[in-house]
């Protein structure tokens, strides 16, 4: 009988989830996700999170519970240091296993693969996910294969962000669902620059997309940007970011302030994210001071009210259709 791997939904889980899937059934494995995330796993979260974590762990640790008592038989939660040549990822990261270990109890094993691509050295994660390979009794060979079509897969789905799709409907697209095709009748072009986790998880970003959707504006993500116009765009700054997704979100941002080419950018940010303080506040400043293209910070956590997020959404959209307006009298 396969063993069953528990892939919580959640942090990561937008960006890399095909390839994980696609390696775990390559390796003879059953995947089982946590559920999308409601009032229990978000109060479960909190309850058993320390105080300070920003909202998106907090949310993780409800879904880890979710797996939990699922009675999967191991649980993956991986230590990403890096995914990118000389970026590193945020520190809760990088510690996330030993993180959940210390916070809930009786949890079935961890599978703590580690993935680090800071020096550029693919053989070291490929000999991460043998070791996991042989978890499941695979030879190295049967595992490279397993993570070879695993990283095959992620490349589709990359491709698919670039389409113009978010990371839910790619997500949906690459699982063979078909998407119900919308009008194209938006009249407002606006970029929501973000961590994927802060507003795919719609539970926690109360929708804010779909919401943006439903009052006529077309919405881009920094996901659907090719990397080189994120370079270009960060290319503006003094100093090189050496959080990678930071640098995505600052690059994406003074992308769309520089070619003017969306009505208003919103940056969605979770309240305790450490790196999140520095470049929402930096990247603010920056449109406060070149009055090109508006801009609004939402900031979210788990006391956050679906009204206020919509009286906001829609002043802010209200705004952006006056000014296109008053620009054409």
């Amino acid at each position: 009988m396969s063993k069953t791997v528990g892939i919580p939904k959640g942090l990561l889980y937008y960006d890399f989830y095909p390839m994980w899937k696609t390696f775990f059934e390559g390796v003879g494995a059953k995947v089982v996700v946590s559920q999308d995330t409601n009032k229990k796993i978000l109060d479960e979260g909190v309850k058993n999170c320390v105080e300070d974590a920003c909202l998106p762990v907090k949310t993780y640790v409800g879904h880890v519970i979710n797996l939990k008592e699922k009675d999967v038989d191991y649980i993956f939660i991986p230590r990403i240091v890096s995914v990118e040549r000389k970026k590193y990822l945020c520190s809760k990261f990088l510690g996330l296993p030993d993180f959940i270990k210390s916070l809930i109890g009786d949890l079935p094993p961890i599978i703590d693969v580690e993935i680090n691509y800071y020096k550029n050295n693919d053989e070291f994660t490929q000999n991460e996910f043998i070791k996991v390979g042989r978890m499941f009794g695979k030879t190295k060979d049967q595992s490279l294969k397993a993570y070879f079509e695993a990283t095959h897969q992620q490349k589709k789905f990359e491709s698919l962000l670039k389409e113009g799709l978010t990371n839910l409907e790619a997500l949906k697209v690459w699982e063979g669902k078909n998407l119900v095709k919308e009008e194209s009748n938006y009249d407002l072009k606006i970029a929501v620059i973000a961590h994927p986790y802060d507003i795919m998880d719609e539970y926690i970003s109360m929708g804010i997309i779909e919401k943006l959707k439903n009052m006529g504006a077309q919405v881009y993500t920094m996901e659907m940007l090719q990397k080189d116009l994120i370079l270009e765009g960060a290319s503006m700054l003094s100093k090189e970011m050496f959080w990678n997704y930071e640098r995505d979100i600052l690059g994406a941002g003074l992308y769309f302030l520089k070619q003017k080419n969306v009505d208003g950018v919103i940056m969605v940010s979770a309240f305790g994210c450490g790196p999140n303080s520095m470049t929402e506040e930096l990247l603010e400043r920056i449109f406060k001071r070149e009055k090109e293209v508006p801009f609004m910070l939402i900031t979210i956590d788990e006391h956050s009210g679906e009204a206020g997020i919509m009286t906001r959404l829609e002043a802010f959209t209200d705004l952006l259709r006056f000014n296109k307006k008053a620009v054409m009298v």
